[in-house]
């Protein structure tokens, strides 16, 4: 089955310092940019920054991470083929398929905890 990394989801802090680090510093230029989210331009996955809340949950939350965790997104060809597959070998699930600004996205932990996001390929 294939699958590529589409997206990294890094929570942040203060998101006015942080795309001042990732815009002017790194050299990334901004797509979009919001109080809460912002995406870079970047060839192949998209880095993205959500402003964080919380402490210490490995990016578990389904709303947002803490500061300084990371989500990796994957995505997939057939979520529900996918979903089936890993839950079928053990693995976690914490939100379900379902629906997501005109995706389907679940997630899932691996094994150390971390949340990982896996979504359908958006058809264009």
């Amino acid at each position: 089955m294939p699958m590529r990394i589409s997206y990294v989801i890094v929570f942040v802090r203060d998101m006015k310092v942080s795309v001042e680090f990732y815009r002017d510093t790194v050299g990334v230029p901004v797509r979009f940019e919001s109080t809460h989210w912002t995406e870079f331009e970047t060839e192949g996955a998209t880095l993205a920054l959500h402003l964080g809340e919380g402490t210490g949950d490995r990016g578990l939350s389904t709303k947002n991470g803490a500061p300084g965790i990371c989500r990796p997104g994957f995505s997939v060809p057939n979520l529900q083929d996918f979903h089936r597959r890993v839950i079928s070998k053990g693995v976690q699930c914490v939100q379900e398929p379902k629906d997501v600004f005109g995706a389907q996205v679940a997630l899932y932990l691996d094994p150390d905890g971390l949340a990982i996001s896996v979504g359908e390929e958006r058809s264009v």
